[in-house]
């Protein structure tokens, strides 16, 4: 591919893929808000020229406001709206070009399932019941103005991205370095996460694999448990994790995203990923973590 337009270029995980594209030659079209964006939109208002995407052979959608908030019922609002009203403007602009996209990557999370406990999860399972699984329904099904009009589109269900630099582990970082880190709740909710340079990897792979449509997990093929996870983050650090925190705090804190977020257990497997050829350069979290933090 030669250029590739993304929503969302700003973020830790945009920035990534578009200096990975960057990279390898591709010239790479930023849709967003600031002045610093290539193209100007806004989602909200339905504003967004088309004429910006003619010529591009892929467009990938991350734009979405963070979920890393407490949930009041107007952030839950921003938190829908933004992710529904931006797919759906980028899906009727991409359907209504003379020369469409080949296909259209959605940035999507396995918050589709809710908190599953211990079950297995890949992407023909159930969706949830919960705010963040009707906000990913409602998400995915935005952009069938795009799949009306003939272009493949993709959506990522995205696990826990690995990054120093933003996500959960850029929250965690800091205590865990301290000492002061340890379990959330009781954990055992399961955490289904895959470093930043396989989630990378695996947008360039849908978008250059004509025979992936629909929903796709990505996500490294061993989940653990919160507890494996903190244990394992304090040993490669080589810190202690002696400090939990209680659920009730959790809850105290961050309210309903507590139990939407930090305490959800979702146990996925990328079977889609798994079955095209794609193969993970980070399957363990000990490999994962010491890459993304420069431990090797």
């Amino acid at each position: 591919m030669k250029r590739v337009a993304i929503t969302g270029a700003s973020g830790f995980i945009g920035r990534a893929l578009a200096a990975n594209l960057i990279a390898d030659g591709v010239k790479v079209v930023s849709i967003g808000r600031g002045a610093g964006s290539d193209v100007q939109w806004d989602p909200a208002a339905g504003r967004l020229d088309a004429s910006a995407l003619e010529g591009v052979e892929a467009v990938v959608h991350l734009a979405g406001a963070s979920v890393a908030e407490r949930w009041t019922a107007e952030r839950k609002r921003v938190i829908r709206e933004s992710r529904v009203q931006g797919t759906r403007l980028i899906a009727e602009r991409c359907a209504g070009l003379a020369t469409k996209p080949a296909v259209l990557v959605c940035a999507s999370g396995i918050g589709y399932h809710g908190s599953r406990g211990d079950e297995w999860l890949d992407e023909t399972s159930s969706p949830g019941d919960d705010f963040l699984a009707g906000v990913v329904r409602d998400w995915e099904a935005a952009a069938d103005p795009a799949r009306a009009a003939g272009i493949r589109v993709v959506h990522l269900r995205t696990g826990i991205a690995l990054n120093p630099r933003g996500g959960a582990l850029g929250k965690m970082l800091l205590p865990f370095q301290l000492g002061v880190g340890g379990r959330l709740g009781s954990g055992h909710q399961w955490m289904s996460w895959i470093s930043l340079e396989d989630l990378v990897r695996a947008f360039r792979f849908v978008m250059e694999t004509p025979s992936i449509s629909g929903p796709v997990n990505a996500t490294a093929p061993e989940p653990v448990t919160n507890r494996t996870f903190t244990a394992t983050l304090a040993r490669v650090l080589k810190r202690p994790a002696l400090v939990p925190v209680p659920a009730f705090a959790l809850r105290a804190l961050l309210g309903e995203m507590a139990d939407g977020t930090v305490l959800a257990s979702q146990r996925v497997r990328a079977t889609v990923l798994a079955g095209a050829g794609f193969r993970f350069e980070h399957p363990t979290l000990s490999t994962a973590l010491r890459s993304e933090l420069d431990l090797r």
